[in-house]
């Protein structure tokens, strides 16, 4: 049964691996638009109207959508002077304690970022800048980033309760 288990979690892991890769590619936009908003307003006296809302909005997609990926390589800013202290068995039991809060969050980004995105798609929401641009497709992410952050924590959820269970990392048994 652990071997099925170990097998489920680390093609999550492999998912969110690939997932922050294939988002990680947003960064090049970003630089794009920023580059070439700098070039245009400060060479040619030129400025846009779009490339600080493009970069805008890639920044909040890569964001959104790199926290599972984050999760996974342990990435997240964490205060963790008391918890380093603690033996691997204990940690493992306070991150199953707390996993309801991230549940919580992953939840409420599925659910409310689910109607946020449903609204926006139903009425074609734009920006009301000078550019307009489409809002709809931004929206659709904060689920799909609740989404892959729910299934990694999952996947860190599972590997926890197998140290607390068992004393062993999932690999070892």
């Amino acid at each position: 049964m652990l071997v099925v288990i170990k097998r489920i979690v680390d093609h999550i892991d492999s998912f969110s691996d690939r997932s922050g890769q294939v988002v990680s590619v947003l960064a090049y936009g970003m630089l794009a638009s920023l580059l070439i908003e700098v070039l245009l307003r400060y060479i040619f006296n030129e400025p846009t109207i779009w490339a600080h809302e493009v970069g805008a909005y890639l920044f909040g997609a890569y964001f959104m959508l790199g926290g599972a990926y984050c999760l996974r390589h342990k990435g997240h800013v964490a205060v963790d002077i008391l918890y380093i202290r603690l033996s691997r068995r204990k940690q493992a039991v306070l991150d199953v304690i707390t996993f309801s809060l991230f549940l919580s969050v992953c939840i409420t980004l599925l659910w409310y970022g689910g109607v946020l995105a449903k609204d926006s798609w139903r009425i074609f929401e734009h920006s009301n800048s000078t550019f307009g641009p489409p809002i709809y497709p931004i929206k659709t992410v904060i689920p799909i980033a609740g989404g892959l952050l729910l299934i990694q924590g999952l996947a860190k959820f599972v590997r926890d309760l197998v140290i607390v269970v068992t004393g062993k990392e999932l690999g070892e048994i």
